[in-house]
């Protein structure tokens, strides 16, 4: 029993860990079948884990999804109560039971006639549903069976739960994730000693162009001496901050470049949060902004403003700062034709100036 109790905890937190879960149930209760399951409130069944006698040929499916669909015993020990331990014979009579279409079309094929289980909740709309089955000449389940089942399902309750709040934290960091690496920008997670423990797509890649601003030894470097002392005060009040005590809010500071624009740093406190089973530490987000790495996507601005092929180019170029002089001229089109192209663009974007509309561009519609 606690070598079962100890797999359903290990279940929790590693889904591969369910497989086989049937078969150590059914040993453990001298059964010869089980099944788990989880049914919502239109339903919908979702088949967890079972013993290998329970498994359909692919072609009966339809067969086998109809009768788990529309479970007896499921829907009498729902009438009798969540997360009471019952057998076949507290739900129905055996005579009534063997007159089921249950009984005669799904249950005596399968070579199960005793049960006991519970239906226990694991969500707003969802049931768990644990079933343990002998055939007829093995005989019933007593109070033995009883006691022992109730002493395992609190811990396959929690290991559900436990499963259901992994699962919502496993969504929201990958959204997290993908949120970050669809945001536009460099960004990065640093500790107290700018130690690097994030860094998005294009972080790594602003990372490997820049000389000036780079990771030594796994930490962040401002290689301008004045620079990488400012970086280093800011980042360590921000992880102070972000433990708890009164500090700054974060700031900002350009790093200047040889023959290019500067790049814009902008550090902030973040603070440890839950993650899956542990808790991240203070530490300090960091957001890189390379201008002369930002272009306006042609085609997001096409989908969003119902700019033409042409519009689109012509906005594209805006956003990566050339005069209309140049855009004329790579575009193989005339002055006149490019400021009747403005005009539009302007009209379509609810933007009044060319200073208005780059900033637009640059601000929803720019890929790295």
């Amino acid at each position: 029993m606690q070598a079962l109790i100890d797999r359903v905890y290990d279940a929790a937190i590693d889904d591969s860990a369910w497989c086989g879960l049937g078969d150590q149930i059914a040993r453990t209760f001298g059964s010869t079948s089980a099944v788990l399951k989880v049914q919502d409130s239109k339903e919908r069944v979702h088949l967890v884990d079972m013993t290998p006698n329970l498994m359909i040929d692919p072609k009966h499916q339809d067969w086998a999804e109809h009768w788990h669909r529309n479970d007896l015993w499921v829907e009498k020990s729902v009438a009798f109560g969540m997360s009471k331990i019952v057998t076949n014979r507290d739900l129905v009579p055996d005579d009534d039971f063997e007159r089921t279409d249950f009984y005669g079309d799904w249950v005596r094929h399968l070579d199960i006639y005793h049960m006991i289980g519970a239906v226990f909740p694991v969500g707003e709309d969802t049931i768990g549903i644990l079933g343990i089955h002998r055939p007829d000449r093995a005989g019933s389940y007593g109070n033995a069976d009883r006691r022992r089942l109730a002493g395992f399902l609190p811990h396959l309750l929690r290991a559900f739960q436990l499963r259901q709040k992994l699962a919502k934290a496993q969504l929201g960091t990958a959204a997290a994730f993908d949120a970050l690496e669809r945001s536009g920008s460099a960004i990065l997670v640093v500790d107290g000693d700018r130690s690097v423990l994030f860094a998005n797509r294009i972080a790594e890649q602003v990372l490997r162009q820049n000389r000036a601003f780079c990771l030594a030894l796994g930490k962040l470097e401002v290689r301008q001496s004045d620079l990488s002392s400012r970086l280093a005060g800011l980042v360590q009040r921000c992880v102070q901050t972000a433990s708890g005590a009164m500090g700054s809010p974060g700031g900002t500071l350009a790093i200047r470049r040889e023959g290019k624009l500067p790049l814009t740093l902008t550090v902030a406190p973040l603070r440890p949060m839950a993650a899956g089973c542990g808790v991240s530490k203070p530490a300090a987000l960091i957001f890189i902004r390379d201008p002369e790495a930002l272009t306006a996507s042609a085609q997001m601005s096409r989908e969003l403003f119902g700019l033409t092929r042409t519009e689109a180019a012509v906005a594209q170029a805006l956003a990566e700062g050339r005069a209309l002089t140049e855009i004329a001229e790579a575009l193989g089109i005339g002055m006149g034709t490019v400021r009747s192209h403005l005009k539009q663009i302007l009209a379509k974007t609810g933007t009044k100036k060319q200073a208005q509309l780059v900033a637009l561009l640059l601000r929803c519609i720019t890929n790295p």
